[in-house]
């Protein structure tokens, strides 16, 4: 991806190195592990977040006198390439909107190292990036960036482009009402009814994503060759049956929160190819 020497966004909120205040019902050692657990074969942690107070109010500023963690020169590049790639998903969605006669409302980004508190509730760094409809903030510790390509097998920059363009698609189905109309289902639905629901909902946030991927080559021209190769590795490694398959070597359709890989990949190049948001309606689809 072509991003050097571009523009970066200025909504980006740098926590690194700042403790996350915690609510009063704070999640201890075991808790979290549970949570990562939980993550990685496929389950839906947000309602675990969303119980936890959050009433200290964010987080914890560093005092004057604490000295800030020095930022090795592979962070600030990570902090540049995430700011260029925010700022690209700015560019295309506020044309977007615009196009539909709406405006854009340009959401944060926060960096933070280990752990993190937001209106959606204290999270670890191990629940992977994240969106807070909550706050309308993205949450992203770098070392995910690298993960992408240690743990997850996807190699490039292109990867973390996907991640977080799909985080900003939560933005975008929380500014459209998306989002809101899905939450007020839980409860009213089975889990499995419900999980399928949210299904429609991160594919429709990878389509999102395919959407930005296909402006900003169009417009912008940053992609390289191989780019969408990258991004659908990325989009396979993290689909519900892979990740399942690798944490307990079969897989509960029941309990995807997130849709296959296959789905993952197909959605995106939807996007990708169309350009074209009447494309992405997930819930109607009849074939997912």
């Amino acid at each position: 991806m072509k991003w050097k020497n571009r523009r970066q966004s200025s909504n980006v909120e740098d926590r690194r190195g700042a403790p996350a205040a915690r609510g009063g019902i704070a999640l201890g050692g075991g808790a979290i592990i549970v949570i990562i657990v939980l993550y990685f074969m496929g389950v839906d942690v947000q309602p675990l977040l969303e119980q936890v107070d959050t009433g200290s109010g964010g987080y914890t500023a560093p005092a004057d006198n604490q000295q800030q963690t020095p930022m090795d020169p592979h962070e600030e590049e990570l902090r540049q390439f995430v700011s260029v790639v925010l700022a690209d998903t700015e560019d295309v969605w506020t044309g977007l909107f615009n196009d539909l006669s709406g405006s854009y409302e340009q959401p944060t980004l926060v960096l933070f190292s280990g752990e993190v508190n937001s209106a959606c509730g204290f999270a670890s760094a191990a629940v992977g990036p994240f969106y807070c409809p909550g706050d309308h903030n993205l949450y992203l510790d770098l070392t995910f960036l690298d993960d992408l390509q240690t743990k997850f097998g996807a190699e490039g920059d292109f990867p973390g482009a996907y991640v977080i363009a799909h985080e900003v698609g939560h933005h975008v189905q929380n500014l459209l009402g998306t989002s809101e109309q899905v939450s007020a289902m839980r409860g009213r639905l089975s889990e499995a009814d419900y999980n399928r629901l949210s299904v429609r909902l991160e594919l429709q946030a990878d389509f999102y994503a395919g959407i930005w991927a296909h402006y900003a080559d169009e417009h912008l021209g940053v992609l390289d060759a191989g780019d969408i190769e990258e991004a659908l590795t990325a989009a396979h490694a993290i689909g519900d049956d892979t990740l399942q398959k690798q944490a307990r070597g079969y897989v509960v359709p029941d309990s995807f929160t997130h849709g296959t890989s296959e789905q993952r990949m197909r959605w995106f190049m939807k996007g990708y190819e169309s350009g074209d948001l009447n494309q992405g309606d997930t819930f109607s689809a009849r074939d997912l």
